[in-house]
């Protein structure tokens, strides 16, 4: 698949259709893939952590999960077919997953939030295959028995909502394991399959202003928030080079 780069992090060119049939393509295989769902803010970390930004360019796939990606990639006159959020990707995989075709894991968020992910995804799709759980707070034993469990579980798809870059790089760490065929940092959207956090209205999607519902919601995003300009400024540093 042909890469775009931006400020050294490499997003695949994808579209959201693509990016599923990848995905599918993955599950058949036999290793085990990260994928990385990146927005300004991550961009913004890699571009100052060259081993977070290693694991990202080297992960099976990158898809530009902020729409501020895809505006710095047309600003560098590399323009990417799409935003691909990860929220939908998963989304997808859910739902062709439905009939217990594909098996999942959830590890991430409060404690009862996976739980209450699993029992809405549960209800919503009575056949589905959620084989396990567990919340995002773990010490260094607690993430091996973890890993133990999952190696034993053998599920298809790792939903890892640990926050970035940590949940990178425990995907990444335990790649070598086959533990799953897919591992995806999902941040909070393990949050949002448990009805805890709303999704932003529709239009506020189809406007590309997911961010700005967010805010609105969560006013102490605030300081997260001002690493956009800051990214899009870092980017037309680089357009001019």
């Amino acid at each position: 698949m042909e890469r775009v780069f931006v400020l050294g992090v490499g997003f695949d060119n994808v579209n959201m259709a693509e990016a599923v049939d990848k995905c599918m393509d993955f599950i058949k295989g036999e290793d085990a893939n990260l994928i990385v769902t990146p927005n300004p803010e991550i961009v913004m970390k890699a571009k100052d952590d060259e081993d977070f930004k290693n694991i990202i360019n080297n992960a099976a796939l990158v898809i530009p999960d902020g729409i501020g990606v895809v505006k710095g990639a047309k600003i560098l006159g590399t323009p990417l077919k799409e935003r691909v959020a990860g929220y939908d990707l998963i989304c997808q995989l859910l739902e062709k997953g439905q009939d217990g075709s594909i098996s999942f894991y959830f590890w991430g968020g409060k404690p009862g939030v996976a739980d209450k992910a699993k029992e809405k995804m549960e209800e919503k799709y009575p056949n589905i295959k959620i084989l396990g759980t567990h919340d995002g707070y773990f010490n260094d034993d607690q993430e091996k028995e973890i890993i133990a469990e999952i190696k034993e579980l053998k599920p298809d798809v790792v939903l890892c909502g640990c926050g970035f870059p940590k949940q990178e790089r425990l995907i990444n760490k335990y790649l070598n394991e086959k533990a799953y065929k897919i591992g995806i940092g999902c941040g909070g959207s393990l949050d949002v399959l448990a009805g805890e956090v709303k999704r932003a209205p529709k239009l506020f999607i189809k406007l590309h202003l997911e961010w700005f519902y967010r805010l609105l919601k969560q006013p102490s995003r605030l300081g997260r928030m001002m690493v956009l300009p800051k990214f899009i400024i870092e980017v037309k540093k680089e357009a001019k080079k």
